[in-house]
């Protein structure tokens, strides 16, 4: 791996929560200059610092012209560090290599740590983002998977579906017992998805604690006979911008599949976002989902507005 090198003059520290401001900002010009929208909140880099799988002091960059923060580069280190998800966001080219430098050896070295012999990096770019696909592919990593943003305006009230033929909507994560079920089920309906690894519970749950837009009223499950066979996370993510709701995260375990519970799922986030006033429901689906997803989006009036690409590239551990 050759060795990147900043501009002279510029400089680099470890990110701090009170760097937080500064980086929102560098990171909406950045999105807009791309994507013609911030496409990010100040909360959503607040959420990236305080993360607990994030060590800032080894996991972050932050590139400055003079005082002008000009680069930022994070490694997040996923389940047992053998996966690694990097993002190098600079307009500055040689910059953007040093960041990716950096974030490739950090990753490396905590798969070494941990005691693997290889890791595997992921990374996401929009597509419309030419300069960073290029340095994705420059760096040897390939594309490994789409995933479209979807929409549905809210331009009327929506109507409550009925909850299907007997099943019992759970709504609120209220104690540790309920909050363990949740985690079990998102893992039953993720696992092997591009970009999903396992987080320890303790670790997720203090994650979910420390992300300024989620809340455990939001989450949902559908039981059938007491058992948990599908749920719906829900978040405020999307209401700064563009007064929406969102979906993080939607799935049913495989034995319950094909029966309409997904389609109940999304219908009732419609109708709880109309009833609060919101413009619309927003969305990401992986294109190459196991499930028909996007399909199923599509069916009930969701439109795609937003192409993000995930690449990926394992490279061995060693120094």
């Amino acid at each position: 791996m050759t060795t990147a090198v900043l501009p002279a003059g510029y400089t680099a520290r470890s990110p701090v929560p009170a760097d937080c401001q500064a980086i929102f900002a560098l990171v909406s010009a950045y999105n807009t200059a791309v994507i013609g929208s911030a496409d990010c909140t100040l909360a959503d880099i607040t959420n990236g610092i305080v993360d607990p799988g994030f060590e800032p002091r080894t996991d972050g960059w932050l590139v400055f012209d003079r005082d002008v923060p000009v680069g930022y580069g994070t490694a997040f280190g996923k389940g047992h560090r053998d996966v690694t998800e990097i993002e190098v966001l600079s307009r500055d080219a040689m910059v953007a290599g040093w960041l990716f430098d950096r974030s490739l050896r950090r990753a490396a070295e905590m798969g070494r740590e941990a005691g693997h012999a290889e890791v595997t990096v992921d990374s996401y770019v929009y597509r419309a983002d030419a300069s960073l696909r290029a340095l994705l592919s420059e760096h040897e990593f390939s594309t490994g998977t789409t995933f479209n943003r979807m929409r549905i305006d809210h331009t009327e009230p929506v109507a409550a579906p009925d909850v299907p033929a007997g099943y019992v909507v759970r709504r609120g994560m209220d104690d540790d017992q309920a909050r363990r079920i949740a985690h079990d089920v998102i893992i039953d309906c993720f696992r092997g998805q591009f970009g999903f690894v396992v987080r320890p519970h303790e670790e997720w749950l203090e994650a979910r604690e420390a992300y300024a837009n989620s809340s455990w009223s939001q989450f949902t499950l559908l039981e059938l006979d007491g058992k948990a066979v599908a749920f719906r996370d829900c978040s405020d993510r999307d209401v700064e911008i563009e007064n929406c709701g969102h979906i993080d995260g939607l799935g049913v375990v495989e034995s319950a599949r094909g029966r309409g519970l997904a389609t109940y799922l999304l219908r009732d986030a419609f109708a709880l976002d109309a009833a609060a006033g919101r413009a619309g429901t927003i969305l990401h689906v992986d294109t190459n989902n196991p499930t028909p997803a996007l399909h199923l989006y599509q069916s009930v009036g969701m439109r795609p507005t937003l192409v993000i690409e995930g690449w990926r590239r394992t490279m061995p551990a060693t120094p």
